[in-house]
């Protein structure tokens, strides 16, 4: 069986604590974290593959168009 090469955007930030917590958001559900951004890094390609095989459901092909903030007054 010949594997597919995916591409996901990865959205990555960090907590208080100094924790990286990444999120994919073409795959509901999808996160993990880590103290550094290597190890976030290979546990969130980990958490791809495991969210892809319990779901059996290929998500759908998002094309990543730009990040923004936008700030609000309260």
């Amino acid at each position: 069986m010949q594997r597919k090469i995916r591409n996901f955007t990865v959205l990555i930030e960090q907590d208080e604590g100094g924790i990286y917590v990444a999120k994919v958001p073409d795959i509901q559900g999808c996160y993990t974290q880590g103290k550094t951004m290597q190890q976030v890094m290979e546990r969130v390609k980990e958490a791809i593959q495991v969210c892809l095989e319990a779901d059996k459901e290929q998500p759908p092909k998002m094309k990543f168009v730009g990040l923004q903030q936008v700030e609000v007054n309260l």
